[in-house]
This record gives structure tokens, sequence and C-alpha cells, in this order.
């Protein structure tokens, strides 16, 4: 499945109500380091049934970017049952976001 464009209409039904774990990357288009992560979120979201993977343009969606005090990008946050579980900032590897899904044991790279 291909990730989900997130907006301030369908931040809540897509990421709070969701039944699964989400996993959303707040970033920017100008952002080098959120460019170098795209492709990594992109294959998450392709290989990933159980996680539902979004993203949200901080800066066509500064109301969500404020929402969740979003001041550095990339950061990537984990919700599950409505509520985010973890947040990390900064580029990470495809082993290191697996683990904050739980997809993956820590230190298994």
């Amino acid at each position: 499945m291909d990730y989900i464009v997130l907006t301030k209409n369908n931040f809540d039904h897509e990421v709070l109500m969701s039944e699964r774990p989400v996993l959303v990357d707040f970033w920017a288009s100008w952002c080098a380091p959120c460019r170098g992560l795209a492709p990594t979120i992109d294959e998450i979201a392709r290989e990933q049934d159980q996680v539902k993977v979004g993203k949200v343009n901080v800066d066509e969606e500064p109301e969500l970017a404020q929402r969740y005090r979003i001041m550095s990008i990339p950061t990537l946050m984990v919700f599950q049952e409505g509520e985010m579980v973890r947040r990390e900032l900064g580029g990470k590897s495809k082993a290191e976001i697996l683990e904050m899904i739980g997809l993956q044991k820590q230190g298994v790279r």
C-alpha cells in the first residue's frame, strides 16, 4: 500500500481512529534530510501491511505542525490507538524505523 497524504481534514480519521499503528512523517520539500528519508518511508509503506504510513507536508499543513509542536524536520511519530507512542527527529535507517513501529527487535540491523 502507498502512504497516505495527511491533512487537517483527514488526520483524525486516518491516524487517531486507525485500528492499525500509524507511522507519520512530518516533512517539507525543501528539506534535504526529508528527501533522503522519503524512499525509505515509501518502501515501508509498500512492504508493511500491519502499519499505516502517512506524510504531513508542514508547509501545506501548518496547523498539524503546530498541533504536534514540530520544531525540526524530518520528525517521525508512531501512533497506536489514537495516542502518540514514539517520536524521533532526523533521518533514520529502515531498521530503526521498523524498530520504532515495533516490527523489528532492537539491535537487529
